[in-house]
């Protein structure tokens, strides 16, 4: 059986901070509803009621896209190694571009990545955990470098570029606002 908590605590945070990988899933009210899978040490707890998590450059941007009209947002995690476990977090999310004044300030949370477009801060309103039973067990090998060493090949400028051509239109045609200094 699930259990709801109001925030974030300790063990929750233990949890969370031991996993390779999240799910991030948001949609609007008429859009598909996107569910991406994220790794690269890109989230942070901030707080019993605050996560942030920071986006890298990809092959589509629906997140961005949804954000724009609807800052609803669900996280969830997944133990694959160890007991069984699903711990979702639910809220509401502000994107923060790099050309916004708070963009350094919390991008201080993180190791510098190439590639990165956004962070969401996320207030979470709902912790919901339940028992995983169903879930794989999955040795941890590592995190790909594929990413990273795709967006240092292509540089600041060869990433905008990216940006411009392939983040600006959503699978439901709906218009991404990107940093574009």
């Amino acid at each position: 059986m699930g259990k709801k908590y109001p925030a974030i605590d300790g063990q929750h945070r233990a949890f969370i901070e031991r996993q390779h990988l999240f799910f991030v899933a948001t949609a609007t009210a008429d859009s598909r509803i996107n569910l991406s899978p994220k790794g690269l040490d890109s989230f942070r707890v901030l707080g019993p009621n605050r996560v942030l998590w920071l986006n890298l450059t990809g092959s589509g941007n629906e997140t961005a896209a949804h954000q724009v009209h609807d800052d609803r947002m669900t996280i969830m995690f997944c133990a694959f190694e160890g007991d069984p476990k699903i711990l979702r977090l639910y809220g509401h999310a502000r994107m923060i571009l790099p050309s916004d004044l708070q963009w350094h300030e919390l991008y201080a949370h993180f190791d510098p990545q190439p590639g990165a477009r956004q962070m969401f801060d996320m207030s979470v309103d709902l912790v919901h955990t339940s028992c995983g039973f169903g879930v794989p067990l999955f040795a941890y090998q590592g995190q790909r470098t594929m990413l990273p060493r795709w967006a240092e090949k292509k540089g600041e400028d060869g990433i905008r570029r990216y940006w411009r051509e392939k983040n600006t239109i959503s699978l439901d045609g709906a218009q991404i606002p990107i940093a574009d200094d």
